[in-house]
């Protein structure tokens, strides 16, 4: 599973990393977790706003910090889709 977590490192985007990572551990899935900070790799990314949560291509949340259990819903969905990697 690939998790990308786009923000220039903010608070609001390190407390979303706080929570994927979280709820990945919680989950005990694995995932190749990628920050993006760079506003360039943002962009490309499409997304409305950050902090943003792109999981296996598919955009969960942008311009939010979601809850941890809203996150561990995305990932739960994801494996059971097979995502690369998992």
């Amino acid at each position: 599973m690939e998790v990308k977590i786009l923000g220039a490192g903010c608070y609001n985007c390190q407390a979303l990393e706080s929570n994927v990572i979280n709820a990945l551990a919680e989950l005990d899935l694995a995932a190749e977790v990628v920050r993006i900070t760079e506003a360039g790799e943002i962009a490309a990314c499409s997304v409305d706003g950050v902090p943003a949560l792109i999981v296996n291509g598919s955009v969960k949340v942008c311009g939010r910090v979601p809850q941890k259990e809203e996150i561990k819903e995305w990932l739960r969905q994801e494996d059971r889709q097979g995502g690369k990697g998992s």
